[in-house]
């Protein structure tokens, strides 16, 4: 069974060896976490944290099968179902066709490739880091297509949309939701990459 946070870091790595795919799963992990306590979930901390640890499990090694691949690799390491859904329905509309339902899993949706478009404003930045990144300086990296043209931003306004905010309010939790993590993914990244 897939119980612990233990088991959930060495499955990713099983499957993920690229730093950038480790510090993205940290980030969405990191993230989760925050949102869980933020919006009332608390004691569902650590589920949302696995979701977001794992909801790209399969994309490195498989991008052309990504959320496909994803059922096969959690349920031989022991994943509930609900885990599985959570972790599939991140793609809904650009992988997947199972749609989120709960918050729990509208909150991955909306903030997936929202942490990608902030991760590349921040490494433009001077600090290199989340702490003095402001909505405002987000927007502008937004609405410039050619900025990190990878992340979609269909998939932002929607994700937005299905949690009853606007884009701004997304934006600002989830800024302040990497702020909460930054230094704890960093470090852990830099640990992990000195195995």
């Amino acid at each position: 069974m897939l119980n612990t946070r233990e088991e959930a870091l060495s499955l990713l790595r099983q499957y993920n060896k690229e730093p950038f795919h480790l510090l993205h799963a940290l980030t969405v992990e990191g993230v989760m976490a925050w949102y869980a306590g933020e919006l009332g979930y608390g004691a569902q901390r650590d589920f949302w944290a696995m979701a977001g640890l794992l909801h790209d499990i399969d994309f490195e090694r498989w991008p052309d099968q990504h959320c496909a691949k994803a059922p096969e690799l959690l349920r031989e390491a022991g994943a509930d179902e609900a885990l599985i859904h959570a972790v599939v329905c991140h793609g809904y509309g650009l992988c997947s066709d199972v749609e989120p339902e709960h918050e729990m899993e509208k909150v991955p949706f909306a903030a997936d490739e929202l942490t990608g478009l902030i991760g590349a404003a921040v490494r433009m930045r001077p600090s290199k880091s989340v702490q003095d990144l402001e909505v405002s300086s987000l927007k502008k990296k937004f609405k410039d297509k050619k900025f990190a043209a990878g992340c979609s931003r269909d998939v932002i306004r929607q994700g937005a949309e299905r949690l009853g905010w606007d884009l701004d309010t997304l934006m600002e939790r989830t800024i302040l939701a990497m702020r909460s993590c930054e230094e704890r993914v960093n470090g852990e990244l830099a640990r992990l990459e000195a195995l």
